[in-house]
């Protein structure tokens, strides 16, 4: 049992929509002891707080009464675990969810928490005996009329069954209002006023829905929860120059891993020995692979597509890129959107409506008008099957889940409905710079010379900046090697502290320092005084080179921004939305940066200046979102109405941000918005779905026009469009 304090975690198969997530909840809230409930529908994951001594086995006996496949997390403790519920006299059931739905996605067959393939779960056996039984009756029918009527009643019999019971069931765990409900009596009612051959027409159009709903329901589950399987079982763990195969759970921070060509990394790490191009697309959906060598990190799940590469393993595998996106995705679902707890509340009140307005059609006109009482009758029941909220009810948290896993897969991590929805309405965006506009890596960007090559400038600097982790001699070393310059030995290197570096290089004295410290010994004229100031200006470091012979050159650095900053910063402007960098960097820098980006800035900042900054923009009246990667960010992160963490950075960032660009790309924050714009659109056209299709069909009901089995197509068939349309958003990608 998975435990932290008095927490359990539990593994349940046949969760298919939010509705069942609350048909869960709501039956272990039932059991003595439970103090919390949390449900994670989209990976079927449930939590439990609960007291000292508290009877893990309770839950999985509770949710397996419903129809459930349920076991204790990791599989522990099995022992003290009920089989299934089995109801040899009722026929094998499925379970009811909060709007009734038969959501069973496994088969009593295979052991808990294993998810079956659609064509073998219950929904699927009992709708093709179903389907012989009526095709049976049909048949007899027409040889023997006088058994036509026996025949459909003990067909029906085969369908009806399992729903009557799951309503029964339904009820008995506090959801007595359920579609299992409504179906139970209008098929009951069709049967007694002689609709026979409709109420089984109906019960077959019933539970082919609920067949495809789970099959769409069970897609969106495996998105997400495939990004589990993108992680090997077992890695090769060097310890003591021997290599030996583990479990990739086992491996431990600091161990070092070898990953041959072709093979999926096990861990986050960074390399230490090797190079060569690794296949990020399973992770972060990028087509080009990427160039690693030392010190580059690694992402679990990543494909090894060049050479041997010894990686240091990083993080453990609780807490690795996919366990983290998984994790992430798991704790969105306990955030509902605005809409979606809406619905919520509203589908509470509609349901008992609905059986009043039904009980009120077939009553009032025969009792105040002396019409016809079976005719009002069968128009009452239609109206039962008409006004059932489950497409309502699914049409918000079948979209939120599919936008989160999309986003999920793609890098963008989102942590709840309210987030996914709210960062369409973001009208104002304030921007870190180190680290989240720029690549946090100073890099060279001028090599000025004085009579001599610029690759011996490079060789003379890199010679005395070898074997250095500085940022800005690592800038230097990288230029070098990029320019195929050589980096000869230096004798007597020494830090001279304040100004710089200094040594031999060759039998030449060589000094490589600021330029106030390079005034100090030479004279440096005034045209290269200014020239330097006009890099300075620009925003960028400069290191002067000196020999005895005086100035040989001076390079300049800066901290660039991103390839893709501008054209995604760009984006944003032109779909109206303000952009400001706040930065604690000095004022020239800043101006510098955000000059080539287009954007305003403010700079020289303190935490609390950026917080109180997104404080104004949002007193003037915009929806702000504050995207940072360090430890400085966090206070303005939080004041944000959304806050978005860069990948690789702080754990204080991710953990206050309400959603995380994993990757580190600018453009994935307008990504983030166009995603969350599609997924409200696609709510909309879902609400409209359903409740165009119940009044059309209301109507016609009314009129005399349409009968029972049209109206469980306003049911059901809104039910498979809305889930169906919900789905598409699994295939969203960026443009």
């Amino acid at each position: 049992m998975s435990t932290v304090a008095n927490e359990s975690r539990f593994k349940v198969t046949g969760m298919d929509c939010a509705a069942c997530g609350n048909k869960v909840d709501t039956a272990i809230r039932r059991l003595p002891g439970v103090e919390d409930v949390t449900v994670f529908v989209s990976t079927g994951a449930v939590k439990v707080r609960h007291v000292d001594g508290f009877d893990a086995a309770a839950v999985t006996r509770q949710v397996r009464n419903l129809g459930y496949g349920a076991e204790i997390a990791n599989g522990t403790n099995s022992a003290a675990i009920a089989p299934p519920v089995r109801h040899h006299d009722k026929g094998d059931h499925d379970h009811a969810d909060s709007s009734g739905h038969d959501h069973t996605d496994h088969s009593h067959d295979a052991p808990a928490g294993v998810d079956q393939p659609w064509w073998r779960t219950q929904k699927a056996r009992l709708t093709v005996a179903y389907g012989a039984a009526l095709l049976a009756a049909y048949l007899l029918g027409r040889l023997t009329p006088s058994l036509e009527r026996p025949a459909f009643l003990t067909a029906l019999a085969v369908g009806l069954a399992p729903i009557a019971w799951r309503a029964i069931t339904a009820a008995r765990f506090g959801t007595p209002f359920s579609i299992e409900t409504l179906m139970s009596i209008a098929t009951i009612g069709a049967v007694f006023i002689g609709a026979h051959e409709e109420a089984a027409t109906v019960v077959l159009l019933f539970l082919v829905g609920e067949m495809l709903e789970g099959l769409a329901a069970s897609r969106a589950r495996a998105s997400i929860q495939g990004l589990s399987a993108l992680v090997p079982k077992m890695a090769l763990l060097e310890r003591n120059g021997q290599l030996s195969e583990v479990t990739a759970e086992s491996l431990a921070v600091g161990s070092t891993i070898l990953v041959r060509p072709g093979g999926r990394i096990p861990a986050d790490g960074k390399v230490v020995e090797g190079s060569g191009e690794v296949d990020e697309a399973p992770v972060t959906g990028e087509s080009v692979p990427k160039h690693k060598t030392v010190g580059d990190p690694v992402f679990a799940g990543t494909v090894n597509a060049g050479s041997v590469l010894r990686v240091c393993v990083t993080a453990a595998a609780a807490d690795n890129t996919i366990a983290r996106v998984v994790r992430l995705v798991e704790e969105a679902q306990e955030s509902k959107s605005p809409t979606e707890r809406f619905i919520d509340r509203f589908s509470k009140v509609y349901t008992p409506a609905v059986l009043v307005v039904g009980f009120l059609i077939a009553v009032v006109p025969p009792l105040a008008g002396g019409a016809n009482w079976n005719e009002w009758i069968y128009k009452g029941l239609a109206i039962l099957l008409i006004g059932c909220p489950c497409a309502l009810v699914i049409s918000t948290p079948a979209a939120i889940a599919a936008g989160l896993s999309a986003g999920a897969r793609r890098g963008l991590l989102m942590k709840g409905g309210v987030v996914l929805e709210t960062l369409g309405r973001i009208t104002a965006i304030a921007f870190d710079k180190t680290g989240t506009l720029t690549a946090g890596k100073p890099v060279v960007t001028d090599v000025v010379t004085v009579g001599r090559p610029a690759r011996d400038v490079l060789s003379l600097a890199a010679a005395l900046e070898k074997g250095s982790s500085h940022p800005l001699s690592l800038a230097i070393l990288n230029k070098a090697k990029a320019e195929k310059a050589p980096v000869p030995p230096a004798s007597d290197a020494s830090a001279v502290p304040g100004e710089g570096v200094e040594g031999k290089v060759g039998g030449e004295a060589v000094f490589l320092g600021s330029p106030q410290a390079a005034g100090r010994r030479v004279s440096l004229g005034d045209e290269h005084v200014a020239a330097i100031a006009a890099l300075n200006a620009e925003g960028k470091t400069v290191s002067v080179v000196l020999s005895r012979v005086g100035l040989l050159g001076y390079i300049a650095m800066r901290d660039e921004a991103r390839s893709d900053a501008r054209e995604a910063l760009a984006a944003m402007k032109a779909s109206g939305i303000r952009v400001v960098m706040l930065t604690g960097d000095n004022r020239a820098t800043a101006d510098a940066v955000a000059g080539g980006l287009g954007i305003e800035a403010r700079a020289e900042l303190l935490p609390q200046d950026k917080q109180r900054i997104v404080r104004e923009l949002q007193a003037e009246g915009f929806k702000v979102a504050k995207v940072g990667d360090g430890i400085n960010d966090a206070p303005a992160l939080a004041a944000a109405d959304i806050g978005i963490a860069m990948g690789g950075g702080t754990d204080v960032a991710l953990e206050t941000a309400d959603a995380a660009v994993l990757h580190g790309r600018v453009r994935d924050v307008p990504d983030m918005i166009a995603l969350s714009k599609a997924t409200m659109s696609n709510i909309r056209t879902n609400i409209a779905i359903a409740l165009s299709l119940k009044a059309v069909f209301l109507m016609t009901t009314v009129l005399g026009i349409t009968g029972l089995w049209p109206a469980i197509l306003a049911d059901t068939g809104a039910t498979v469009l809305v889930t169906a349309n919900a789905m598409r958003l699994l295939n969203w990608r960026p443009r």
